[in-house]
């Protein structure tokens, strides 16, 4: 089987007849072809199957109500008092609501979450998770943020509650493999839906993480994980991916996966990008401190969106938005701020 990654670019020495990125501000002229069973080789994107070309350059449907045609952000919302980066901040809920709006004021979405995926992690009751989030979801309505807000969370009851109080998207970084509930109350709800890619659980899923191809063995997985949920009645176009980078990975999985992002724009989704503040920064980047993180965060969100991603997640909101203004000015790219 061949996979074919589109060589993304953004400068503007377009070559006439270069084709579109997903519909977005990235464009392609040479494609990289992979294989499990032989070398790379880069073809003229023209070249490749009609099929792949169509998904490709499709124009991604608009996601939670949010066009794909340039680079989001979403911005992280813990409420919980053991998350790796700011467990405990967030849990008082004046300071929930707090954060909350200043989330809004930079990011399109807001991601509240009530249980800790960290590695190591432990498995979190519905009750507890359903207290911490819902009144956050409630306040901020509240309070007139109006924008998309996203639960993320493995755990039918707490979407429900949580799409009950004003929730509007579902991320799940189990791909709606956790709770066998889930993906059927996401259907039912017509809601959008992140699915995420991760190798065992967060408990254990940092133990021994092994892959043939790890770029390769992800594009996969998701591919089967749409499959899974277009067959229970989720439509396809309120789908997006995200590679799971720091989810049962090495720093070696996470970089070979943010080198090949541009290979999950052949699944026909949008993708979403989540390595803020992750463990493999901090190594690299020698900062052992989550909260030190944030110029290594900024460097992997700038290769997200000159590899087209449409969704960045992130802790550091207003400085990614400041980074993503500047590199759209240097781009040549229409720059569109938040109202």
């Amino acid at each position: 089987m061949d996979y074919f990654r589109p060589i993304a670019m953004t400068d503007a020495a377009r070559p006439a007849g270069a084709l579109t990125l997903a519909g977005g501000w990235c464009w392609f002229d040479r494609v990289e072809v992979l294989s499990r069973s032989a070398a790379p080789r880069l073809i003229p994107a023209a070249d490749c199957p009609p099929e792949v070309l169509r998904r490709l350059t499709g124009r991604r449907p608009a996601f939670a109500g949010l066009t794909m045609e340039r680079p989001r952000l979403m911005g992280i919302l813990n409420v919980t008092p053991d998350s790796f980066s700011d467990g405990g901040r967030f849990v008082a809920a004046s300071a929930a609501l707090t954060q909350g709006c200043q989330i809004a004021k930079a990011a399109e979405i807001v991601d509240i979450g009530g249980e800790s995926t960290r590695p190591g992690a432990v498995e979190v009751q519905v009750a507890d998770e359903i207290a911490r989030t819902v009144p956050v979801i409630e306040a901020l309505r509240k309070a007139g943020v109006q924008g998309p807000i996203s639960i993320d969370t493995r755990k039918a009851p707490v979407a429900a509650a949580a799409l009950t109080a004003g929730a509007t998207l579902v991320n799940d970084v189990s791909a709606l493999g956790f709770d066998p509930a889930l993906g059927p109350l996401v259907a039912r709800e017509g809601v959008p839906v992140v699915l995420m890619h991760a190798q065992g659980a967060p408990a254990t899923m940092q133990d021994d993480p092994n892959y043939g191809n790890v770029l390769l063995d992800v594009y996969d997985a998701l591919a089967a994980r749409v499959a899974a949920a277009v067959a229970l009645g989720i439509d396809q176009e309120t789908i997006a991916v995200d590679p799971g980078i720091g989810f049962g990975k090495t720093a070696a999985h996470n970089l070979a996966l943010i080198r090949g992002l541009s290979l999950l724009h052949g699944l026909g989704c949008p993708i979403l990008l989540g390595a803020s503040r992750k463990r493999f920064i901090g190594s690299i980047g020698g900062a052992d401190l989550a909260e030190a993180r944030m110029p290594g965060s900024l460097a992997v969100a700038l290769s997200g969106f000159a590899q087209g991603v449409q969704i960045t997640r992130v802790h550091d909101v207003a400085e990614t938005r400041q980074a993503l203004l500047l590199w759209q000015a240097m781009q040549g790219e229409p720059q569109e701020v938040l109202a």
